[in-house]
């Protein structure tokens, strides 16, 4: 288990409570009492930590090496019954984005995803989970499929970006991510994104837009990232905290400037603290969600869904 610098005296308290539960093992002496004592320090230092998170200590749970990533949820959600699908048709298969039908009970669901890597060797394979313009369109292409079979589609947001590398440019990178916006806008059928991780971008916009847009506690969404916003600003990385807190990227900001629909609690320490739990929890939001929105109409959910997005940043003088 790796821990973030703010999360230290969890740690500390964690290997007292390790060490006396080794003494009672090993020895005659009753620790029971100073065993409950540490435990209860712990769960009160925990709560404390978690619910008072800068904005930056919740971009770095966000980026936890030990959270779980896109293929993670689905796998969890789906079990055996997902079936992976690949490719663009126009250029070859984007690694960083993941895609698929899978079932939750018997409702099938067409997931799509960013997929980051768990080492240097599929991380680099995954491209650190920054599609390039054919992931956007292998994305559009399932989303296509889905509408035509009258599917509902499940989008999964976990990117510190779209791909900016020149090749990515070349194929119209701004093209593919402006595409799918527009075309998700008007899918004739429920769509429902959830912020899992990162949300930086135009590459989280690219699979960003639904019915119902959820954000995990411990997420973030925002035009750039608080690094590269510090350094286009003070010409520095060493102000992201300052940025962080400046650009509003945290759930409960996006909730309050009605730009998300809701946010899911995650287990206490963070999703890859409990996993089973977090899986747990966001596939009971999945179907919660679909129940509501099956009841409307295509052409009911088009106009509702353009309405929402037409309404973001209007504001009366």
């Amino acid at each position: 288990m790796e821990y973030l610098e703010f999360e230290l005296p969890i740690k500390e308290l964690e290997e007292q409570l390790e060490k006396c539960k080794v003494i009672g093992e090993e020895s005659d002496v009753d620790v029971t009492e100073t065993c409950q004592q540490i435990e209860k320090k712990l769960a009160d230092t925990k709560k404390d930590i978690y619910k008072n998170l800068t904005a930056w200590q919740r971009v770095q749970l966000s980026r936890h090496p030990n959270r779980p990533y896109t293929m993670d949820y689905i796998n969890a959600i789906c079990g055996d019954s997902f079936l992976e699908l690949h490719g663009d048709r126009t250029v070859r298969d984007d690694k960083a984005m993941v895609g698929g039908l899978g079932k939750i009970g018997d409702q099938s669901y067409m997931f799509i995803g960013q997929q980051k890597g768990y080492n240097t060797k599929t991380r680099q394979y995954r491209n650190f989970g920054m599609a390039n313009p054919e992931g956007y369109r292998k994305a559009l292409r399932l989303m296509r499929s889905a509408e035509k079979f009258g599917i509902p589609v499940v989008s999964l947001v976990d990117t510190p970006g779209a791909y900016p590398g020149i090749e990515a440019e070349e194929r119209g990178q701004g093209e593919a991510i402006a595409r799918n916006i527009l075309e998700m806008t008007r899918l004739k059928v429920p769509i429902i994104v959830v912020i899992i991780g990162e949300g930086a971008s135009g590459g989280a916009l690219g699979i960003g837009v639904g019915d119902k847009v959820l954000m995990l506690e411990n997420t973030w969404y925002s035009v750039i990232s608080p690094e590269s916003c510090s350094s286009i600003l003070w010409r520095s990385w060493e102000y992201k905290e300052q940025a962080a807190e400046a650009l509003k990227l945290t759930a409960t900001d996006m909730k309050k400037l009605k730009l998300i629909d809701e946010i899911v609690r995650e287990p206490l320490g963070g999703a890859h603290s409990d996993r089973d739990k977090a899986f747990d929890i966001v596939k009971k939001k999945i179907a919660l969600h679909f129940e509501e929105l099956k009841k409307l109409s295509p052409k009911d959910l088009v106009r509702i869904r353009m309405e929402k997005y037409a309404n973001m940043g209007v504001f009366n003088g």
